[in-house]
């Protein structure tokens, strides 16, 4: 338990994060776009080619709707300087990821952030928060998608003060989808490889976390060699789904739920399996090397592709 005694809960769930902005290029988006994989398998491929390159008369190129993910790049430092949280940075760990799109992302921009406390919950042997983001267009005002990122503090639970678990919540029950893998044979399966060097290419977008580059940092957090980030296995699984079921249309997602279970090493085998059901795609990605589901979710789509 980590210093209970200074764990504030109200002093937490009151913080008013500063706003922040987050720029980038149309590089910074191609290079995400390499960093979970786009174009690995087929340098020219058809549906992917466009996240990297003007082809066809494009303007300019397209963007993943997983990089909103970036948008808030530089949380969990803002997380570890809040006031009324005791626990050890190293041993924090990414559990959730949802995200909402209410328009295709531009190629280019300054996005204005507003980040909110949704939700904080005591676990025990550890402390759930959950962190809200509202992203909008800088110079217009146009809001262009909604987060929340649930991550897990371990061994810095137990703080509730009555025989109750201390639980906050700030949104509505039920307004993030809930999802149960199906038994029956997935409708479609799509495998791919990550690279040896994956995580290193996608720390360049800006998540410079030493436990996916430095081994010596990894083997102190109990892996054998340094792994990948959660949000790029995730970055694999959504363009798995645009790729089977959108055929390509990356504009067809509405929101993507992610739940983190297992790391993943660079250089492994992920196998994503999906399961259509109405507008909904249910998904769940192994490691093939070891059997194991790394990540499970659900995405929602606007519409049904027309080839489906």
């Amino acid at each position: 338990m980590a210093g209970t005694a200074e764990f504030d809960p109200q002093m937490v769930i009151s913080y008013k994060f500063p706003e922040s902005t987050f720029s980038y290029t149309e590089r910074d988006a191609a290079l995400y776009a390499l960093g979970v994989g786009a174009c690995s398998r087929d340098a020219v491929d058809d549906k992917e080619l466009k996240y990297v390159y003007h082809q066809d008369g494009q303007q300019s190129i397209e963007v993943l709707p997983t990089f909103a993910s970036l948008f808030s790049t530089g949380l969990q430092s803002r997380i570890i300087e809040m006031p009324g949280l005791v626990f050890d940075p190293r041993l924090l760990l990414h559990g959730q990821q949802y995200i909402e799109i209410y328009k295709p992302l531009p190629s280019n921009g300054c996005i204005l952030n507003k980040a909110t406390v949704s939700g904080l919950h005591d676990k025990g042997k550890s402390t759930v928060l959950e962190v809200e983001i509202l992203s909008y267009e800088k110079e217009s005002g146009v809001q262009l998608c909604m987060q929340r990122a649930a991550v897990y503090l371990r061994g810095a639970g137990g703080f509730s003060k009555s025989p109750q678990p201390y639980s906050y919540t700030k949104y509505p029950s039920g307004q993030i989808s809930t999802y149960k893998i199906p038994k029956s044979q997935p409708f479609v399966v799509f495998e791919e490889c990550t690279h040896p060097s994956q995580a290193l290419l996608y720390r360049l977008s800006g998540d410079y976390n030493p436990l996916h580059s430095d081994p010596r940092v990894a083997e102190i957090a109990g892996f054998s060699r340094p792994i990948l980030h959660g949000l790029c296995t995730l970055g694999f699984a959504i363009r798995a789904i645009i790729n089977r079921i959108c055929r390509g249309d990356q504009n067809m997602i509405r929101n993507i739920t992610g739940r983190f279970l297992l790391h993943v090493y660079p250089g492994e085998k992920l196998i994503t399996e999906m399961w259509v059901e109405g507008l909904s795609v249910i998904y769940q990605v192994k490691v093939k090397e070891r059997n194991k589901a790394a990540l499970s979710g659900i995405v929602t789509l606007d519409r049904f592709a027309s080839s489906l």
